[in-house]
């Protein structure tokens, strides 16, 4: 059975014609960035200390236990390591540790929004090479070689039907990841806010 899913992808790729290479190389940096950002965020969800701990930890200097990798754990733990103990200082460190923080929730986010755009017009060069191979068979055989014909819009189909199935889940965890990065955005500056009654 697993021999023969191999012979039908093997199929289905070589159907596809060369399009199918780019296509694919797409989808695979796209979700290794998938599968790296949904890590990075998830384990800013869990494991993660409360605000009030957070502020206590910042009162007493002390860094967060290595256990707690949450997004306030984080954010107290650079906090700390930059602290000058100038409370006017801490101030500004404090501001520049949140505004790190939340700029590097988006990265990657607009890498994997660009590699899901890209999949259907790749899909789209594959549509337009399948036409053209099928109206070269027209040109020299006429409409009466159809066996000829059907490799042309085969290659047509299936590099746009690929473009797609790429594309989809690839916009849709787009715009999953971004709603995530705002929400430990949001946690992270109400956090920041809070921290500074305890500089």
């Amino acid at each position: 059975m697993f021999i023969e899913l191999l012979y039908s992808i093997e199929y289905y790729m070589r159907s596809g014609g060369i399009v199918m290479i780019p296509i694919l190389t797409v989808s695979f940096f796209m979700w290794i960035l998938i599968i790296n950002r949904m890590f990075f965020l998830h384990r800013l969800y869990i494991r993660n200390i409360s605000r009030e701990m957070a502020g206590q930890l910042v009162k007493t200097n002390q860094a967060p236990d290595q256990k707690y990798q949450g997004a306030n754990s984080l954010l107290v733990r650079e906090f700390l390591a930059a602290r000058s103990h100038d409370p006017i200082l801490d101030d500004f460190i404090l501001d520049e540790t949140v505004v790190r923080l939340v700029s590097s929730l988006d990265t990657h986010l607009a890498t994997i929004r660009i590699l899901a755009a890209i999949a259907p017009l790749l899909g789209l060069l594959g549509t337009v090479t399948g036409m053209m191979d099928t109206f070269d068979v027209i040109t020299v055989f006429g409409t009466g070689n159809a066996r000829a014909m059907a490799g042309g819009i085969s290659v047509a189909l299936i590099t746009t039907q690929t473009g797609l199935m790429v594309s989809i889940p690839g916009l849709y965890m787009s715009g999953f990841l971004t709603k995530r990065a705002l929400n430990v955005k949001y946690r992270i500056a109400a956090t920041g806010m809070y921290l500074k009654r305890f500089l």
